[in-house]
């Protein structure tokens, strides 16, 4: 929508026949459409080895047409929390700065309002893997918050994932600046790759800063991963000239985004946590290392769509965490069940399979030990019932409030 809105805008005298969509809601055969068009503007949920014709991107038009300075943020987990904080550090240090890309505003709806002409424009995008596999520019300062398997049925493999998210900084230059998270050895790995380029073509890789210029208590957010995403949009914030005491101002007041561990509310002494965002093992792993320093984790809400992830370590944690209930959802909750029958202890964690949230809810209610903690934090994709996480977080929030107040 917004590249058609783009489009429209910069040329408002060509007819409109000159202009076609290509949805998938319009057939099975909507691909085929790409024979009769010159050039294709491949929306970023395309593989593009489906794409027939030459094409472009819309990250890729607004790349080549800003004057602003951008700031590319990518991750496996973690981007649009890291996004968000660099934009409230950026915003509170007085800097002229728009959240856009994958959170926020389209990129390209910022070149029809015009702010793409101003020089001192900051963009702090968050880009995909999807966005990075075939973008053709390096942002001035690329962030990489995480790194773990991911959209392996997107990319066709580990291999291709790992290129697309190096693909970011394909086109650095040594004006630009690449910061990393050192804790995943390929981004550190990734940092010692720029040594072999050629001096003109060397960012200058900085590592996420170890030190905060304020207690990590004052951060309103749960889980060692999030005081990454604090250290890693510091360390932006800190090169940018932001002033500590703008920096933790930042800090305090931000607000956590939605589903993610976002605190639903206490019902029949029971605390609910909507994760919804999760759709890793790893990012569920996550989760359930933050909120377990508080309270026991009574029942778990796991499974979605099979991206081919190996459910191993996150049965070993749940058992560690002493899980009691985990209710799991098609396709791979099957692979959690299997997961956890080939771990020891596994038998201690009791598995319930369902299609519906009201049924899960139902379930966690009737199960979760008084005093402990429900939480959703699928490990999987949500497609396979939900049209995004945002459905299947706000069911999941629908049905712990209702029946929480139910008699």
């Amino acid at each position: 929508q917004a590249t058609l809105r783009f489009l429209n805008h910069h040329f408002p005298d060509k007819p409109k026949a000159e202009i076609g969509i290509a949805d998938q809601k319009d057939g099975p055969d909507y691909l085929e459409r790409q024979k009769d068009y010159d050039l294709i503007i491949k929306s970023a949920g395309l593989p593009r080895r489906l794409v027939t014709r030459p094409y472009t991107t819309a990250t890729n038009l607004f790349f080549g047409n800003t004057k602003g300075k951008v700031i590319g943020i990518t991750g496996s987990k973690g981007k649009s929390t890291t996004s968000s904080l660099i934009y409230s550090m950026l915003k509170a240090g007085g800097k002229n700065v728009v959240l856009a890309g994958n959170i926020g505003k389209p990129l390209l709806d910022e070149l029809i309002e015009g702010s793409g002409d101003q020089a001192d424009r900051i963009y702090v995008a968050e880009l995909s893997s999807y966005q990075t596999e075939d973008i053709a520019y390096s942002p001035s300062i690329s962030v990489f918050v995480s790194f773990f398997p991911d959209h392996m049925d997107y990319h066709g493999g580990l291999d291709k994932y790992l290129m697309a998210k190096k693909n970011l900084v394909a086109h650095s230059k040594a004006s630009d600046f690449v910061i990393y998270n050192p804790a995943y050895e390929f981004l550190a790995s990734l940092a010692k790759e720029f040594l072999a380029r050629p001096e003109e073509l060397r960012p200058t890789a900085l590592p996420f800063e170890e030190q905060l210029p304020f207690p990590e208590s004052v951060i309103p957010l749960l889980g060692k991963h999030n005081v990454d995403n604090v250290r890693g949009a510091y360390t932006v914030a800190h090169l940018l000239g932001i002033t500590p005491a703008a920096v933790e101002y930042a800090v305090k007041e931000f607000k956590p985004l939605p589903h993610r561990l976002e605190k639903v509310g206490e019902f029949k002494e029971i605390t609910f946590y909507d994760d919804a965002i999760s759709t890793t093992p790893e990012s569920a792993i996550a989760a359930l290392d933050a909120l377990s320093q508080y309270r026991p984790i009574g029942t778990i809400l796991l499974g979605g769509t099979d991206r081919g992830y190996d459910f191993t370590l996150l049965a070993k944690v749940l058992v560690e965490k002493g899980v009691k209930h985990a209710v799991l959802f098609p396709q791979s909750g099957e692979k959690v069940a299997t997961a956890l029958k080939q771990t020891p202890g596994g038998e201690s964690v009791v598995t319930y399979k369902t299609e519906s949230m009201e049924d899960a809810v139902v379930y966690a209610y009737q199960n979760t030990p008084v005093g402990s903690i429900c939480l959703l934090s699928t490990a999987s994709p949500s497609y396979s019932i939900w049209k995004n996480f945002e459905e299947k977080g706000d069911q999941f929030q629908k049905w712990a409030r209702a029946l929480g107040k139910a008699s």
